[in-house]
């Protein structure tokens, strides 16, 4: 019997790791690439146009520049989640490079200016919530029109690249490693064939990456690496460890030395964080450091004899009950506690024995407050002067303010190269010293967005900077004092995206690091913003830009936020902002709210708000009164630093009132029929621990469900989506030919209830059959993260929300037409009107413009290549145009210029139908209804146009 115990306790052990999904390996996901290249040239939507909507003004995060040296109005600029930008006119504009690679999740750059050669590490190194994998390193000698994968492809996340100046074919490059697994592929590797073959020439283990490296400016033999040991996980983030080091080479990269042990002068041991590091010659090194170690001081009084959270935490109810009412009640005011608790109802309570003074602690202690009550020492500045012999702390005391709890995210450091004590450090704002780091200068502007993670400075010209952050570029030729902005590129990273039915409708979007926006869908990008002062958008919330609902009944009320649940619910109109987050009672555990929580309006009644916290939450008053509707619906969460076990997604059916159903960040959904009455688990079969991205009650059918899992936080690519036809009682995996991506969201088509629109890591999918196969979205739609979709059903438009792209629009009329018995048939879709203008045809009023040219875009499903003809005819059936088209099987977009032929304006001139030529020499329909006709083989179809 023992044995038989023994042996069922180590298959339930291995059963709980299984249960854990293992990271995708390398191989996978080359081979989901070349999964979905072949799954684009069949794709038969591959040539259904999505247009850019912007914005471009909050740009997206930098995290590194290839500058030419001999030219610095041209450079490269790589975006965390949005490809590579190249600019030759000092940023007034740029064109994107990596569209034609795999991904566009970019961790470092460097540029063989003689060859002009560019090399792209791909995979973001800052480790935040959505630093993207990368696929290795890509090389192009054509300026991005190709692209070669030179290797390196476990490796996620590479953070530099450093090419012998003397030899282009010897090319030194560091690898983080995986995010959230452990892996071999991390450290320092050197090529010498151009990246044919590579050594590893620094490995420390398998969780600590080379975070950042850096050579001597003119002796490329010298160099210096830096490691951090680090482990991320869904519930928690360990910043530091054992093996975080400085380590130094003096052969080019070939061997390393470590630099930084036991006597050095530099930390060592468990709280060495991310460090940064710049080179100025050979004596002179300077580092960064996120210090992980605690701080020596207790915790003292914001002000003067205030209450501090640390004091309740060991205080005697006697001792609380002593407390002045004055002082009590300023803490409680100033740390936002309901209006309800003040000072003689709380005293009351404690004397009642329901509330202890440590509740007055842990009512404050949800996941963003104990990130920033995190006591470490934080940023540090060394300095070694004896080539990393030795190094000494440049400054006294804390540099408080620069990477406040988030040193992970930071960590880079630059020296002047033509000032030996001229050094720029960067977290939340950017500094300056001139003395070597003893003392520091904000250079910070209102035009400069916070949170930087890029310089460049010119060798050549004091005071010239190129600056990266989380808004995009900046550029100062006054050393920071100030700055012009540069934010051509459209690379906003969005969370979330919603539409009102607004005539034109607006489109309104979540942003990382740049709060929320909207802003309506007929953007065109132009210049032209900045000679009338109005954005085509407008920024309407701040912080990490979250979820958007708005009233369908009043536009003008929006319900908005920013991270970890901080929601308000907005009057456009009048300017009222009223905070919204619902609020545990003083005794309770805090409620545990998602960095992206969950909001929903209920269809049935557009007063009543859900919210997911670790419980779901309703208000019958927009958001003035809250109730908890279930028990804790994850499985509790997890010691650590980020909020875990939390609601991720919401959704209530069209059909009944308080049929919900909620998932998890843990892997658990449930449901409710009867309003949160009772709920029952309904996920017993997905594969466990993994985040629950979306959970969608159809607008179809009251018994159908659609959920997806995201295994992207165990480094799991694989795509998990499901259907149920019986309120989750069993599932059915339509995952089917999907490649190995994670799943963000999927929607229904409003519609066509067979049509499924799907969001990955690296790009967006249509289903026409509920998900039995998958096309693949991809003309004007780049490999970029999907993570939000919404059909505006009136205007027929998918509107696309990217992490990394900003916001595109495509009509799906002609899609919503396809089922499976037109897949053999013509179909043409409806033909928006037009309304006819003098500009047609001329150049308005500068004589020396472009020609203002109409076009109608024709969208033709055609079920097999060939030669289609375009008909237009005139009410009474006579023809006045036609032309042919060359099609291919699926969807098509044909454009017609609105022109007369020109045996088309004799027949119309027969009918006393005067046309006048335009400036172009073209002839153009006049007002009136015309029927557009499209033949190909034996089929033919026909559409109506009117010219208003």
């Amino acid at each position: 019997m023992k044995q038989f115990l023994s042996t069922l306790s180590i298959l339930l052990f291995f059963g709980n790791i299984l249960a854990q999904q293992p990271a995708t390996t390398a191989q996978q996901v080359e081979s989901g690439l070349q999964q979905k290249a072949q799954l684009a040239e069949n794709s038969i939507v591959k040539n259904l146009p999505f247009k850019n909507i912007g914005p471009t003004i909050m740009s997206g995060r930098v995290v590194d520049f290839a500058v030419n040296p001999e030219n610095p109005t041209e450079f490269y600029v790589g975006y965390a989640s949005g490809g590579v930008w190249h600019t030759k006119n000092n940023g007034t504009t740029f064109e994107p490079i990596l569209d034609s690679s795999p991904t566009q999740n970019v961790g470092s750059l460097a540029v063989d200016w003689e060859t002009r050669t560019i090399w792209v590490g791909t995979g973001e190194v800052n480790a935040s919530r959505s630093s993207y994998a990368g696929i290795g390193l890509l090389k192009s000698s054509d300026n991005g029109k190709t692209w070669q994968n030179m290797g390196l492809k476990d490796s996620h996340h590479i953070s530099k690249i450093i090419i012998n100046p003397a030899n282009a074919d010897e090319v030194v490059v560091a690898a983080v490693g995986h995010l959230y697994s452990k892996n071999d592929e991390r450290g320092v590797f050197k090529t010498f064939d151009g990246g044919k073959t590579w050594n590893k020439t620094l490995f420390v283990n398998n969780q600590s990456g080379i975070i950042e490296m850096d050579a001597h400016p003119t002796n490329f033999n010298i160099m210096y690496a830096s490691s951090w040991d680090k482990d991320r996980k869904a519930w928690n983030f360990r910043g530091s460890g054992e093996g975080s080091s400085i380590y130094k080479s003096t052969d080019g990269g070939s061997s390393w030395t470590k630099v930084s042990g036991a006597g050095s002068g530099f930390p060592t041991g468990e709280g060495v964080g991310r460090i940064g590091l710049a080179v100025f010659d050979e004596n002179t090194v300077y580092a960064i450091h996120d210090n992980q170690f605690r701080r020596d001081e207790s915790p003292v009084a914001k002000k003067g004899d205030g209450l501090t959270k640390e004091q309740f935490k060991t205080m005697t109810s006697s001792q609380f009950l002593q407390l002045e009412d004055e002082k009590l009640n300023a803490y409680l005011k100033e740390n936002g506690f309901q209006e309800k608790y003040r000072a003689d109802n709380v005293k009351n309570m404690v004397r009642g024995g329901t509330v202890r003074p440590a509740d007055l602690a842990k009512y404050l202690e949800d996941a963003n407050t104990m990130l920033f009550d995190t006591p470490v020492i934080g940023a540090e500045v060394y300095k070694s002067t004896n080539g990393g012999k030795t190094w000494k702390k440049t400054h006294d005391g804390f540099l408080d303010g620069l990477y406040y709890s988030y040193g992970y995210y930071f960590g880079k450091i630059h020296v002047d190269p033509n000032n030996e004590d001229g050094i720029y450090i960067y977290g939340v704002p950017i500094l300056k010293s001139k003395d070597g780091g003893k003392t520091f200068k904000s250079i910070s502007a209102p035009n400069v967005h916070a949170d930087h993670h890029a310089l460049w400075i010119n060798p050549n010209m004091p005071g010239h900077l190129i600056d990266g952050n989380d808004g995009g570029v900046n550029i100062s030729y006054d050393d920071g004092e100030n700055w012009i902005k540069n934010n051509a590129p459209s690379v906003g990273q969005f969370y979330a995206i919603q539409v009102d039915n607004e005539e034109p409708y607006h489109v309104y979007g979540g942003l990382q690091d740049n709060g929320v926006w909207v802003g309506a869908h007929t953007y065109e990008p132009s210049p032209g913003w900045r000679q009338n002062g109005k954005y085509p958008y407008e920024f309407i919330m701040g912080g990490d830009g979250m979820q958007i609902q708005v009233d369908s009944r009043n536009s003008d009320i929006v319900y908005t936020g920013f991270q970890f649940g901080n929601y308000f619910r907005l009057n456009r109109e009048t300017g009222e902002q009223t905070y919204i987050q619902p609020k545990h009672e003083l005794g309770e555990n805090p409620y545990r709210f998602n960095w992206q929580t969950p909001i929903l309006l209920s269809p049935h009644n557009q007063d009543i708000l859900y919210l997911g916290g670790n419980k779901l939450m309703r208000s019958m008053n927009q958001g003035n009164d809250w109730t908890a509707i279930s028990p804790d619906l994850t499985n509790g969460g997890k010691k650590g630093n980020v909020a875990y076990g939390t609601i991720t997604s919401i959704a209530e059916s069209p059909f009944q009132f308080g049929l919900l159903y909620t998932g998890s960040d843990d892997g658990l959904v449930y449901a409710s029929k009867n309003g949160g009455g009772d709920w029952q688990q309904i996920s017993a079969t997905f594969p466990k621990d993994l985040w629950v991205s979306r959970v969608v009650a159809s607008e179809h059918k009251k018994e159908r469900v659609y959920v997806t899992l995201n295994g992207y936080r165990w480094d799991d690519f694989k795509p998990y989506v499901y259907i149920s036809d019986n309120f989750g009682v069993t599932w059915r995996d339509i995952s089917n030919n999907l490649p190995s991506s994670p799943v963000n969201v999927i929607r229904e088509d409003p519609e066509n209830e067979n049509i499924l629109y799907l969001g990955t890591d690296n790009g967006a999918y249509v289903s026409f059959n509920q998900g039995e196969s998958w096309e693949i979205f991809a003309e004007g739609l780049p490999n970029v993260a999907v993570h939000d979709l919404v059909v505006q059903e009136r205007e027929k438009d998918l509107v696309v929300g990217t992490h990394g792209r900003s916001i595109y629009v495509a009509d799906v009329g002609l899609l919503q037409q396809l089922s499976s018995e037109k897949m053999n048939a013509l179909v043409l879709a409806e033909i928006p009107p037009l309304r006819a203008s003098r500009r047609w045809g001329s150049t308005g009023f500068n004589q020396f413009g472009d020609f203002y040219e109409p076009s109608v875009l024709l969208q033709v499903y055609a079920p097999s290549s060939g030669t289609a003809e375009v008909s237009i005819k005139a009410e009474d059936g006579t023809e006045i145009h036609s032309f042919n088209s060359e099609v291919e099987k699926g969807v098509n977009i044909v454009e017609y210029d609105v022109s007369v032929s020109e045996k088309g304006k004799k027949t119309m001139e027969k009918k006393n139908i005067a046309l006048k030529e335009a400036d172009n020499g073209k002839f153009y329909l006049p007002k009136g209804n015309y029927s557009v006709q499209v033949s190909l083989g034996n089929l033919q179809i026909s559409e109506m146009l009117e010219i208003k």
